[in-house]
C-alpha cells in the first residue's frame, strides 16, 4: 500500500512542474539534507531545491559521507530552518515534501504542493561505524528511487502502481 501511495505522490508532483522544492524535518541534519543533494543531482536545471528543519542543528557526517559514495558533494550543505527558507531569493516554494517518520514533521505555511515520506531517522542507528552508515545507505537508496520517479525521464515501468 505504501509503495503505491508514495509512487503516486511522486507522479502527482511530476505532474505540477515545481519551481522550488523543498524537503522538510526536525534537524534538517541527514534525511533532508540527503534528499536535497540527490533532487540537485537529477532535478532539471530552473529547478530550486532546497531543504529546512523547525529544530536545524548540524549535518550530519554521515548523510555528507552516503552522498559522497554516488559522487555527489555535500559539503557545502548547512542546516538551516525554515525562516532562512522563506526568506532566501528564487522563486517561492511551491513543493514540500516531508520525511518524518517517529517525530512530529514541521509544517509549511504557505500554498505548496505537499507530499509525507515517512522514512526512518538513520540519525537514530545504533551500533559501530559500518551499522550507521549502513542505515543513511537505505534511506539515501530510497530517496533515490522515489526521486528518480519527480525528477528522471517518463519512465513507465517505474511509474506503475
Amino acid at each position: 500500500m505504501e509503495r503505491t501511495d508514495w509512487r503516486r505522490e511522486a507522479r502527482r508532483l511530476r505532474e505540477a512542474s515545481p519551481r522550488h522544492v523543498l524537503f522538510l524535518c526536525v534537524a534538517n541534519s541527514a534525511r533532508s539534507q540527503m534528499a536535497e543533494g540527490l533532487a540537485r543531482s537529477v532535478a532539471p536545471p530552473g529547478i530550486k531545491i532546497s531543504s529546512a528543519g523547525s529544530t536545524p542543528s548540524q549535518v550530519n557526517p554521515f548523510a555528507i559521507r552516503a552522498l559522497e559514495e554516488l559522487g555527489i558533494g555535500a559539503a557545502g550543505q548547512r542546516s538551516k530552518g525554515v525562516d532562512a527558507i522563506r526568506q532566501a531569493d528564487g522563486p517561492p516554494v511551491d513543493a514540500v515534501i516531508t520525511l518524518c517518520a517517529e517525530e512530529v514533521c514541521p509544517v509549511w505555511l504557505g500554498d505548496a504542493h505537499r507530499i509525507h515520506w515517512p522514512l526512518p531517522d538513520p540519525a537514530a542507528a545504533t551500533g559501530g561505524e559500518e551499522a550507521i552508515l549502513d542505515a543513511f545507505r537505505e534511506v539515501r537508496d530510497e530517496l533515490k528511487r522515489r526521486l528518480a520517479v519527480v525528477f528522471g525521464p517518463a519512465d513507465p515501468a517505474v511509474a506503475e502502481d
